[in-house]
């Protein structure tokens, strides 16, 4: 991402030197696919301590969407550790594709574990 693009998911809160990778998700209120791709996530970060998972309401952010070419939700942003973005998803990923993506950056808590070892 360009540093536009770093300032703007600065302002909503996006640190994604926290995590191995950082999901950001926007969503509208009234979205069911995006009710359900919540739902996923959180199912995936109680197993991967290194994802974390940034919710953002695309209506009360309005300008971050158009800096980000954001135009359907759910609109996914993935983020390595040093905020570089590593894959974009707009609507509703099967669950499947989901947690492929994020087995590809995010070790499982057990992997970790023998690997921290």
């Amino acid at each position: 991402m360009d540093q536009t693009h770093g300032a703007v998911l600065e302002g909503l809160g996006v640190h994604p030197g926290r995590a191995d990778l950082t999901v950001v998700q926007f969503s509208t209120a009234f979205c069911g696919p995006c009710r359900a791709t919540r739902a996923r996530l959180r199912q995936l970060q109680a197993t991967r301590p290194g994802l974390a998972h940034v919710e953002v309401d695309a209506e009360s952010h309005l300008d971050a969407v158009r800096a980000l070419g954001v135009d359907r939700t759910p609109t996914l942003l993935y983020l390595d550790r040093e905020g570089r973005l590593v894959g974009r998803s707009s609507g509703a990923p099967r669950p499947a594709e989901l947690a492929a993506v994020v087995e590809v950056h995010v070790p499982a808590a057990a992997s970790r574990a023998g690997r921290d070892a």
